[in-house]
């Protein structure tokens, strides 16, 4: 059987972007293993994966190039790779590819497409238009490799009886994120015909969905409460998840679960869009022309006002969510 090492190491969400990639080449490649290489901590989501072998590894114990190199050492003399996909290209994974390609292995670097996602997100740019997916750019990696794959940008229900509504308010940067008030009164609405379960991360986050738990009946808060596992097992149960451009609309796609996805400052034509997930289940502000203005929506915004989304009104979620 064939090798391919591949890593990596961030950030959540795109790591979860590449699980529906390596499913569907191994179903596709059955000659071939691939060994993923990425934080411990992600290990849940590649489980039960034929042919696939997950390394986790603290990649805070391979600082700068030595150790680099002693991570390469390592991965080489535990799985005798034959091949080398990058899927990050970040300034660690360059020299670590550069230290394999040293040692005579044949490596593909993912073209993350940075002029053309400049472009896009130039505020003055008013021909915006659809980038490539990014799990086909994951994809390009292994084809780079001389396998095929085809990818089919449908993601799997793995329950056929569904119930609640998931919703995961927070996102990472202020340019992703509905105003809390906005997400708060979403809640209040959608729980008078649905249970609603709350999901989130960091501590902050967990006492806001704590308050809201308390004033809002029908509700429950199970952020900071699941492993990755078992929160994953939690969205499968779902009808539908509503989340922000975030982690957990990649993992909605992971549990097979309908996810209704807000988006501000970045725009799915980066091609970020949950895998499977549909367009028509994207809530957003189609005629600001300085949208997107950035991919990741860190930066600060242009106007000064988050039009983006200020501007959303709840009811455009709740019309999606009964569009049928």
């Amino acid at each position: 059987m064939r090798t391919i090492l591949a890593y990596r190491f961030s950030a959540f969400g795109d790591v979860a972007m590449t699980v529906p990639v390596v499913t569907e080449f191994l179903e596709q490649n059955p000659n071939v293993k691939i060994v993923f290489v990425s934080r411990k901590n992600f290990g849940d989501l590649f489980d039960d994966i034929p042919n696939l072998v997950f390394k986790g590894v603290n990649i805070d114990d391979y600082k700068g190039i030595f150790g680099m190199r002693k991570l390469a050492q390592e991965l080489i003399h535990e799985f005798k790779p034959e091949c080398v996909a990058d899927l990050h290209d970040v300034i660690r994974t360059k020299i670590l590819s550069k230290i394999f390609k040293r040692k005579g292995f044949r490596v593909s670097i993912i073209n993350k497409g940075k002029k053309e996602k400049e472009h896009l997100t130039d505020i003055w740019n008013l021909e915006k238009a659809p980038l490539k997916k990014n799990t086909e750019r994951y994809a390009d990696v292994l084809r780079e490799l001389g396998f095929p794959v085809t990818l089919s940008h449908h993601y799997r229900p793995y329950l056929s009886q569904k119930s609640g509504i998931g919703f995961a308010p927070f996102a990472q940067h202020e340019g992703k994120m509905l105003p809390l008030e906005k997400s708060l009164e979403l809640a209040k609405h959608l729980s008078e015909k649905h249970r609603i379960y709350f999901f989130g991360g960091g501590k902050n986050e967990v006492e806001t969905l704590d308050k809201w738990v308390a004033q809002i009946p029908n509700t429950e808060n199970v952020a900071g409460q699941l492993t990755l596992k078992q929160e994953l097992a939690k969205i499968a149960e779902l009808e539908i998840m509503i989340s922000m451009d975030s982690a957990n609309m990649h993992l909605a796609s992971l549990a097979g679960t309908r996810c209704i996805s807000v988006w501000g400052a970045t725009h799915p034509f980066a091609g970020f869009l949950g895998y499977g997930q549909k367009e028509e289940d994207v809530v957003q502000i189609k005629d600001l022309t300085c949208r997107p203005c950035s991919v990741f929506g860190d930066k600060k915004c242009y106007r000064g006002d988050w039009a983006c989304l200020r501007e959303i009104n709840i009811q455009q979620i709740i019309n999606k969510i009964y569009k049928d």
